[in-house]
């Protein structure tokens, strides 16, 4: 439950570098440029001498942490003025507020003065009873009787009626008293942290549905510290379906140990009042007050987690390497449906759709087979791409078994169907049926996943864990910067890209996306980099946050094809000039780059110097790896294929805190645990790694396969 945050007496810039080990320059040039307008893409790559070269993942982190200070700056604020109303703030206090480190401590220092409720203290004070718990906290133990000093405040006319009734009374105010002091609410927070426990059991009354996936939780004991995400997110997710009942606490007495040692004085009779009062305060007010925060860190911090795997997932699928600009044969399988064909051009574009049906009968077989081959011969189709779902494995291996001259690749159709009934998938082919859609998004995704998987809300794409649960807003924000810096990465070509690409493009966003778009169907395109201003709406800024990220092939410029930004158009130009060639000449001959002295240069950033020469010698090059074919054993096809023992080549699908899903091949993934992967490999996996593995249990009732790495891809990722 450690929270770090704001350092006394320093800046936000300052308290930032301090807790990211961020150099202070560097997170002071970053929050100077993001005030600026700057986005985080444009920042890493076109502004490292300003930040010392830091990547979008430090950007992204001092950007979050100052916006989370500067909420808490916010709240702050917000206290003080509230205790100064209320006539409370005394210097002390003030300086207390001035001097909290986390948001925990700002509230425990709050509580006191935040408005509440009626409380049984509260109505104890009215009573005048106030008086009575200050007496008892002292604790003198002076030997006089306590009942002698209560009656003094027994008033039938306020409600006391007798001495019972006082010593009550003030036993509330003092339990309410120690459940708002600052530091005995930090010193129980950290016992939480460290030793609570989830208690977890079947409620009395078990709601309908299917509860055995819960059933290891019944009647089970979770350390809080050290406990993984995945299982508290389902450990929540129990309790929220009415399937687990849930209680999080640490050991009752060494939180009354904690206490006792904090207000205890002494043994005599206004010691055991307070002893009572520390019991009552813990169990009704201090311990609940603890377990809600305690969720609350818990749920953030597994949310995190989940959101973190997540993001690192859809990066690696949005990353995937592209089979590039050819024409493609695309596959939505099917049995009694039949197979939706679509043949692509080089840019994603429809020429021809058609079903076939070669599952039902020898003759429609054989009749598919010559459909496909005339397809293939008439449009000059290099690959299959098929859909990995119904019938997929079954039309994979018939494609292959027509002897075609095209690859076959097995393509995962997940969100495709999302895609296919979507506002951008109606805008494209709004006449055509949902499955031809479907079919398309399919093939597509074989050429460019990026371009595609844009389209489709990365929750729809089935990388995740827990993605319902986590908390929405910022699984939504992570997933966008993942997006975002995936597409300024790799670049896009202005004059193909979809309107859902170029949103994503540094400094566009959706309105300017489709302004360029309309801009670019009505005017046959652009020609140069320059052409973006005349976009409406394009102002100075936008065109200096998204020029470099938009490329043009084909133009006047070369240099419009590359990742080097018009604001460095005119040092490319002095290079040629200074060694007597054209900026063409330069990007084209090794030799004339090899000339170049950056040491000539002193007035150039030595990061700037070094991205343009490297540019230069290989301008707009695509950051993913090269395309690697893919296929599944051929013998193995249903789940009753699966023997143990068995090696078998597969496809990451999914990963999660707790291991890996491969698909085999049998539209059923299997888990790769994470207890049977060593650290360091594991860290080498992604959706969409290619790897083998060996059968290690198969069951059919459940659908469930167990997979253990096999020998050669241990052998492989030890090479590596």
């Amino acid at each position: 439950m450690a929270e770090s945050g704001f350092i006394p007496g320093v800046g936000i810039a300052e308290a930032v570098a301090a807790e990211t080990g961020i150099n202070l320059s560097g997170v002071r040039a970053v929050l100077a440029l993001l005030e600026n307008g700057g986005t985080v893409p444009f920042i890493a790559r076109y502004r490292k001498e300003a930040t010392g070269s830091l990547d979008e993942v430090a950007i992204m982190n001092i950007r979050d942490r100052s916006v989370k200070l500067m909420e808490m700056e916010k709240r702050r604020a917000a206290i003080i003025a509230s205790c100064e109303e209320q006539g409370a703030l005394s210097e002390a206090l003030k300086k207390s507020l001035e001097s909290a480190r986390s948001m925990a401590e700002l509230e425990d220092l709050y509580l006191p003065y935040r408005p509440k409720r009626r409380t049984r203290a509260m109505i104890a004070k009215e009573r005048g009873l106030d008086g009575l718990a200050i007496y008892i906290m002292k604790q003198k133990n002076s030997g006089l009787p306590l009942a002698d000093a209560a009656a003094k405040y027994v008033s039938p006319d306020k409600g006391v009626e007798s001495v019972g009734d006082a010593l009550a009374g003030a036993r509330d105010i003092i339990a309410e008293s120690v459940s708002e002091h600052a530091g005995a609410r930090g010193r129980v927070r950290s016992l939480y942290a460290r030793r609570a426990v989830i208690y977890s059991s079947a409620p009395k009354k078990m709601p309908e549905g299917d509860s055995g996936k819960y059933r290891d939780y019944y009647d089970a004991e979770t350390a809080v510290y050290g406990a993984p995400s995945h299982r508290i997110l389902a450990l929540f997710r129990g309790e929220r379906e009415g399937f687990l009942k849930l209680g999080i606490e640490p050991e009752e007495g060494a939180a009354l140990g904690i206490l006792r040692a904090a207000f205890i004085r002494g043994d005599g009779e206004e010691s055991e009042q307070v002893d009572e009062a520390l019991r009552d305060s813990y169990k009704r007010l201090l311990g609940p007050s603890m377990e809600t925060e305690l969720r609350a860190v818990l749920r953030e911090s597994a949310d995190d987690d989940a959101i973190m795997v997540f993001a690192k997932n859809l990066h690696s699928l949005l990353m995937a390497s592209p089979y590039g600009g050819r024409r493609i044969l695309a596959v939505d399988p099917g049995f009694k449906s039949g197979c939706k064909l679509v043949a692509l051009n080089e840019h994603g574009g429809l020429m021809h759709y058609e079903t076939v049906y070669p599952h039902l009968s020898q003759n429609r077989t054989e009749e598919a087979g010559t459909v496909v081959a005339k397809l293939v011969r008439e449009y000059g189709l290099c690959a299959a791409a098929v859909g990995n779902g119904t019938a997929g494995r079954e039309t994979d291996s018939w494609l292959r078994g027509l002897g075609l001259p095209i690859n076959v690749v097995m393509v995962s159709e997940s969100g495709a169907s999302i895609y296919s009934a979507s506002e951008v998938a109606r805008d494209e082919f709004p006449d055509l049926d949902l499955t031809v859609r479907g079919a398309v998004s399919i093939g597509r995704r074989l050429q460019d996943p990026l371009a595609e998987l844009v389209k489709i809300d990365p929750k729809s794409i089935g990388v995740g864990q827990y993605q319902h649960d986590v908390d929405q807003k910022k699984l939504r924000g992570a997933l966008d910067d993942v997006v975002i810096n995936c597409v300024n990465q790799v670049g896009v070509d202005v004059n193909s890209a979809s309107r859902e690409l170029l949103k994503y493009v540094s400094g566009l966003g959706a309105t300017l996306a489709a302004n360029v778009v309309k801009f670019r169907d009505g005017n046959g395109g652009f020609s140069s980099r320059e052409d973006f201003r005349k976009v409406p709406r394009m102002g100075p800024k936008a065109f200096e946050q998204s020029a470099g990220f938009m490329r043009i092939t084909g133009g006047g410029n070369p240099l419009d094809a590359s990742a080097v930004h018009p604001e460095n158009y005119g040092l490319v130009a002095r290079l040629a000039r200074d060694i007597g060639c054209t900026v063409a000449e330069l990007m084209s001959d090794e030799k004339l780059r090899a000339r170049i002295e950056p040491g000539n240069y002193s007035d150039v950033g030595e990061a700037t110097m070094r991205d343009i020469l490297s540019e230069l010698a290989k301008p707009g090059r695509d950051t993913r790896g090269e395309f690697e074919f893919f296929s599944f054993d051929e013998n193995v096809h249903e789940l009753s294929d699966l023997k143990p023992g068995m090696t078998l080549p597969g496809i990451v699908s999914n990963v999660t805190d707790f291991g890996m899903f491969v698909d085999v091949g049998v539209h059923q993934d299997g888990l790769l645990h994470r207890s049977r992967v060593k650290p360091g490999d594991a860290k080498r996996f992604a959706p969409g790694s290619r790897l083998s593995v060996e059968v290690l249990e198969v069951d059919e009732a459940r659908g469930r396969i167990a997979l253990g790495l096999a020998k050669e891809s241990n052998e492989r990722n030890a090479s590596k």
